[in-house]
């Protein structure tokens, strides 16, 4: 028995009054937190909503009314908050549709959306073009701390290294490269950072437009991290002159927009980028194993090889990470590849992706 769908479906039922039919909600879909999705279908002449469940205390509406209303303004296309009721946990909000950016990423799916134009390259000069607009967002929310970053990074060597392989990585390894991490996200220019802007919380809305989804952690950080959320995603993977030739492209812009000082090199903002790139990518990690092994959503670790692969590929790009280039190589991939005998495969195939660039073209 499912309390509280039964106690959602309630609450929109007396949100929506004026429907002549009883209120059946459909599962659109879960995510990595715990909040639950289901789609009201419309009745006729009105357009579809979305019912949330975002239990408390795990989520907060509240921080996602706040910045949804913010992003509204700043001229983003996010979910519009018809209704919400904070103690409950539960909202009603506009629905963006079914696709998700990463759905959209094959040739039968973009063709199904019957768009002529909608191109890899245009699909992501979409959403590279939107983040000028989110780092404007004027809404109230917290910056990231040193403390915070190497909070995140810690999520590595707890849930990923001892939980999940049972590997043990001595500090003298892994702190002088936090601490390098940490210190270039703060260097940075300081903006407004979705925080998670990637395929899977970008959708390709009925009206062809970008919506963004899932912001409510949405804080005050590095220019560089939205930019690579995106273009290093943790779900799929671009050959690396395509996400430099991105990279370089949003720095100029962000140059022509006053979010970057005219002085910053495309060397200093690509080692941003690959710097920010790391320090994500060691969170991720660890969140992916701490959804298997505390929350039981093994479906996250078939996305770890391709991310261990970005991390890796960073380190050895400068020195000041080699030690832990040398660890991954010689403890922890040999330990991942024994714990799991596909994530070799997994991880080897993170340098190619199998998606063509031009897919209507």
């Amino acid at each position: 028995m499912d309390c509280r769908l039964d106690q959602l479906t309630e609450w929109v039922s007396q949100q929506v009054e004026t429907r002549t039919t009883p209120v059946v909600l459909e599962v659109v879909s879960g995510d990595a937190s715990f909040r639950r999705y289901f789609r009201l279908r419309a009745e006729e002449d009105t357009k579809d909503l979305i019912a949330v469940d975002a239990p408390p205390p795990q989520e907060d509406c509240k921080s996602f009314v706040s910045v949804a209303r913010a992003l509204l303004e700043a001229g983003v296309e996010v979910p519009e908050v018809f209704a919400v009721d904070y103690e409950q946990g539960f909202m009603l909000l506009s629905d963006l549709g079914d696709d998700l950016l990463l759905d959209c990423l094959s040739r039968s799916d973009v063709e199904a959306l019957n768009v002529e134009e909608l191109t890899v390259e245009a699909l992501y000069q979409k959403a590279l073009g939107c983040l000028a607009q989110i780092m404007s967002c004027k809404a109230p929310v917290p910056s990231y701390s040193g403390l915070k970053l190497q909070d995140e990074m810690s999520l590595f060597p707890d849930w990923f290294l001892q939980e999940y392989l049972g590997v043990a990585v001595e500090p003298q390894v892994l702190r002088p490269a936090f601490d390098l991490l940490a210190e270039s996200a703060l260097e940075q220019p300081q903006v407004f950072v979705h925080r998670d802007y990637h395929s899977r919380n970008l959708m390709i809305t009925p009206r062809q437009t970008l919506g963004v989804i899932d912001f409510q952690d949405a804080v005050v950080g590095p220019i560089t991290y939205d930019i690579v959320s995106l273009l290093r995603d943790c779900y799929v993977a671009w050959p690396l002159s395509r996400v430099e030739s991105w990279v370089e492209e949003s720095r100029q812009y962000l140059q022509q927009k006053g979010l970057v000082n005219p002085s910053v090199t495309q060397s200093q903002f690509m080692k941003w980028f690959d710097l920010m790139g790391a320090q994500r990518h060691l969170k991720a990690i660890g969140i992916f194993a701490r959804l298997n092994c505390r929350d039981a959503k093994p479906g996250y670790l078939l996305d770890i090889p391709r991310t261990l692969r970005y991390l890796l590929d960073v380190c050895d790009e400068y020195d000041a990470l080699s030690d832990l280039a040398g660890e991954i190589r010689q403890r922890i991939l040999p330990a991942l590849f024994e714990k799991n005998k596909q994530a070799s495969q997994w991880f080897q195939k993170a340098h190619y992706v199998d998606i063509d660039l031009n897919l209507t073209g």
